[in-house]
């Protein structure tokens, strides 16, 4: 079998895939020949990326599903089940990005207890969630590998996103968590940490200044696409990858592996007196 069939037979679900990585995690496992169950809170959207993978001739399913939901989670898992037959691969991607809300995360001090646990709520209980509900399905198989998207803020911080950060960070403690318990009974567990990822939603809301500063902290002569990421996933997702487990896999470019150069856009912020860089005029 060529590498780029190594899932075929496999049945994948992927949160958060309407668009960015997951989007971009779900069509490269459905061109190496998994089952997809595409899931994002926009229908339409889960609804298009899965068109997209069954034009190019693999298997897909769409399906709405509100990762705050417990009991969407569970339908999702039985969704999975009922159309393909078992449960293979978890890819849980889906996280609170929206930009005006992240207006609330901006510092500790302004930082509402509200806002805190709606990060933990979408980004951590979600996964969580998602992991007891997809491992009895895996363990039924003997086999299983699910894969968490957390950040390279939950490795390292930042000047502002603190929910954001530390719901990341926590996601690493869940994966290594769930490989911990399910190793010996043939289920795997890693994350990757993305650095700044050029998706659709980066463009439109981040400004040019940051994004040329994650391009110079990072030390390829680029910033990653989602493919990068999405490249990563699949190989996690496959029985290439069989001993690795409980492992953090930065898709960074390097970024974390050096001083860091962003904080002087931060620096730049600061005499602005912006509250935030979705507050800076010249942002996309």
């Amino acid at each position: 079998m060529g590498t780029f069939m190594n899932l075929a037979g496999k049945v994948a679900i992927v949160t958060g895939a309407g668009s960015g990585i997951g989007r971009a995690s779900a069509v490269t496992m459905g061109a190496r020949g998994a089952s997809v169950l595409v899931t994002d809170i926009l229908e339409e959207r889960a609804e298009t990326v899965a068109a997209e993978i069954v034009s190019a001739g693999g298997k897909a399913t769409p399906l709405k599903v509100d990762v705050e939901q417990p009991e969407q989670i569970k339908q999702m898992v039985a969704k999975a089940t009922a159309t393909y037959g078992r449960v293979d691969i978890l890819h849980n991607n889906a996280a609170l990005l929206d930009a005006n809300f992240s207006k609330n995360d901006v510092g500790l001090l302004t930082l509402t207890a509200e806002s805190w646990d709606r990060f933990m709520a979408v980004n951590l209980r979600s996964m969580m969630l998602a992991c007891q509900a997809a491992v009895p399905a895996m363990l039924k198989n003997g086999t299983g590998s699910i894969i968490n998207t957390s950040s390279i803020l939950g490795l390292l911080a930042d000047m502002q996103f603190p929910a954001y950060g530390t719901s990341k960070a926590a996601i690493i403690g869940l994966t290594r968590y769930v490989a911990t318990e399910f190793g010996k009974r043939g289920i795997r567990c890693n994350a990757v940490a993305p650095a700044l990822i050029l998706t659709p939603m980066v463009l439109n809301t981040m400004p040019p200044k940051l994004i040329k500063a994650h391009e110079d902290a990072a030390l390829t002569p680029f910033v990653g696409q989602a493919q990068d990421v999405a490249n990563a996933v699949a190989f996690l997702a496959s029985d290439e990858a069989r001993f690795i487990t409980g492992h953090v896999l930065p898709v960074d470019g390097g970024t974390t592996s050096h001083l860091p150069s962003v904080q002087d856009f931060w620096r730049y912020l600061e005499q602005s007196n912006a509250k935030s860089f979705l507050d800076i005029p010249d942002r996309a």
